[in-house]
């Protein structure tokens, strides 16, 4: 496995090839999405540890998202099994994304329990969905820095989980070493990086503006039916978003000088 440097123009086909590969696949694509948010929800059920085993399986379905686009970008249909991808990959393998799992969970349960230090805990609990905030609670300064504050920790938390699914996946990189190497490739590709993420935060925007419109002259006419036009819209564009990701994952990393054949084997 080798990092690979890129231009920032690549930022902008990473988001390219994500839509134009959801389109190829749209009903599989979005179906694996909605099922992997479903499982992740069900799990926050369980007593206890319900929320803590659904940010841990957070990893596995990263990755069954980039393997299904893998599979739709060589023509294949990305079926619903591959939400196991990540436990049907060899003992090692398997070993490898729980322990990821297990990183990422209390990684982000450290970092809510830092802000509930500043505020209470209560963008903790707004956060993992255990108290709905009202405008008193989002003017409070305490709630306001405790948010900022999470937010300064988990985006490098979340550069070092980027690619380590996929490293442990295709490379065999243990999890620790996976992390590393996931959060040295997003600092050396900033620019690519920063401009994909731009790139989408635009097809966001730009997408729930028109929805927007169009859902406020619907309204009148179809009531609750507009709300869940939206709900479903940013569903598809999370589905797109997450399918882009592994176009990202092969420009980043190539198989050493040698060896066989990548097995992220993507076509440009």
């Amino acid at each position: 496995m080798k990092l690979q440097i890129v231009p920032a123009s690549t930022g902008v086909l990473w988001v390219k090839l994500g839509i134009q590969t959801f389109w190829r696949q749209p009903m599989a694509l979005a179906a694996l999405f909605f099922l992997a948010m479903a499982c992740m929800s069900l799990v926050t059920i369980v007593p206890f540890v319900g929320p803590a085993l659904a940010l841990a399986l957070l990893p596995c379905s990263s990755l069954a998202m980039m393997v299904a686009a893998a599979e739709a970008t060589q023509g294949r249909f990305p079926n619903p099994s591959l939400l196991l991808v990540a436990f049907r990959s060899g003992t090692e393998r398997r070993r490898a994304m729980l322990t990821l799992g297990v990183l990422y969970a209390v990684s982000f349960l450290a970092i809510m329990g830092l802000s509930a230090l500043i505020d209470g805990g209560t963008f903790a609990n707004v956060y993992l969905g255990g108290e709905p905030m009202g405008r008193e609670i989002a003017e409070d300064p305490d709630f306001q820095t405790a948010m900022w504050f999470s937010m300064a920790l988990y985006i490098p938390l979340s550069l070092m989980f980027w690619h380590a699914p996929g490293l442990i996946h295709w490379h065999g990189i243990p999890p620790v070493k996976a992390l590393f190497f996931s959060g040295i490739a997003c600092l050396r590709n900033w620019r690519a990086y920063l401009v994909f993420g731009i790139c989408w935060m635009t097809v966001f925007l730009g997408t729930g503006l028109v929805l927007a419109l169009v859902t406020g002259v619907l309204a009148s006419l179809i009531g609750a039916i507009a709300g869940g036009i939206m709900v479903g819209a940013a569903m598809v564009l999370a589905a797109m978003f997450f399918t882009s990701v592994v176009f990202t994952f092969r420009d980043s990393f190539s198989a050493p000088d040698g060896s066989a054949e990548d097995p992220l084997d993507l076509p440009e």
